[in-house]
């Protein structure tokens, strides 16, 4: 274990193939996290946001029963659940209710599949809390591609995702398709749950989509600071985090999170 610190450990970090794989997975995630979980923030769907990682569970654990590889299945089930949340359109803020609902029962759904499927125990425990440190060079290459694709679709809707988001019946009022950007919306921040689940599991995903975006809103309101800022405060996290999780051989997910919970109340209170 080092005990060295500054650009020394940085340094250092970099000798090791699965640290600058988690160093790079990590970052991935916190980029499209953040920008996914921003626009989220905005649009007051944090819950659903929430509830799209307990699906993937369900999707992940019940790939083990076809065939499917984890992220292939956690993936398909997201996805689909977005479309379903997305149908819903401004109405899904309202929908609370319903979609704990879904959640519940989503979760009841993957303790079922591991019951018929045992053998998947173990990957299960990696599905829920993540294995950053066991991230390979493919998995890194097919989040890399999720993410571009993700982040360029975005990119195309951006507009029109913010008008819909801060003046809903207007938008609607000057033609824009409430549901359509509703339903592209939610398929992107499937992705972009699957992929941050890969870092932080699916228990703690909750922590890089929301966690950066919710403090960056409360130090600024501009829509490039923030998305500037969001990004910002995920990366820092997640290096941070790895970093003293190497020096103390305490988990990454412990790490990120806390140091996300501490990052928002300080938010809370210098802004």
């Amino acid at each position: 274990m080092l005990t060295t610190a500054g650009p020394i450990l940085i340094i250092s970090l970099f000798k090791y193939d699965f640290l600058r794989n988690a160093l790079i997975a990590g970052t991935i995630a916190a980029i499209l996290a953040g920008v996914v979980g921003y626009f989220l923030v905005i649009r007051r769907l944090a819950f659903a946001g929430h509830a799209l990682g307990h699906i993937g569970f369900a999707g992940a654990t019940g790939a083990g029963l076809i065939g499917l590889s984890p992220l292939t299945g956690q993936l398909l089930l997201t996805v689909m659940a977005a479309v379903g949340m997305g149908g819903l359109g401004h109405r899904m803020s309202k929908s609370d209710v319903a979609i704990g609902v879904v959640l519940a029962f989503a979760l009841g759904l993957g303790v079922l599949f591991l019951h018929f499927y045992m053998n998947y125990a173990a990957q299960a425990m990696t599905i829920l809390f993540g294995n950053l440190l066991g991230v390979s060079p493919h998995l890194i290459k097919v989040m890399l591609l999720c993410c571009v694709v993700s982040l360029i679709a975005l990119g195309l809707i951006a507009r029109p995702l913010l008008f819909s988001s801060l003046e809903p019946e207007l938008a609607e009022a000057k033609g824009v398709s409430l549901s359509f950007i509703s339903i592209l919306f939610m398929i992107i921040a499937a992705v972009a749950v699957t992929i941050a689940s890969q870092v932080v599991g699916i228990l703690l995903v909750f922590t890089l989509l929301i966690g950066p975006a919710a403090a960056a809103l409360n130090w600024t309101h501009r829509l490039a600071s923030g998305l500037s800022l969001t990004i910002f405060l995920g990366v820092l996290l997640v290096w941070v985090g790895i970093i003293l999780a190497f020096i103390t051989d305490w988990p990454i997910p412990f790490w990120i999170s806390t140091l996300t919970g501490l990052t928002y109340f300080l938010s809370i209170i210098t802004k």
